[in-house]
């Protein structure tokens, strides 16, 4: 569910879409997301001294507070 979230998420921020692409590791009390876009979008991405990237990592602890575990957003480029 947060997998898909963030991708979708990123999809609509970037200037190349297909170029989006999330690797997922679960451990036994976080998940780590891995978000890797085409080098021209990593900008897009964080924004502005990270605003973006610190809203992305907001709603993904809102919605993974169902699961109960914490999630880490990774942005990789």
């Amino acid at each position: 569910m947060v997998k898909e979230l963030v991708e979708f998420i990123a999809r609509s921020l970037v200037d190349e879409p297909d170029e989006v692409t999330i690797n997922m590791i679960e451990g036994e009390k976080s998940t780590i997301l891995e978000l890797r876009v085409a080098e021209g979008d990593v900008g897009k991405v964080i924004g502005k001294h990270g605003r973006i990237a610190k809203a992305v990592r907001t709603i993904l602890s809102a919605a993974a507070t169902k699961t109960g575990k914490r999630v880490v957003l990774e942005i990789l480029d």
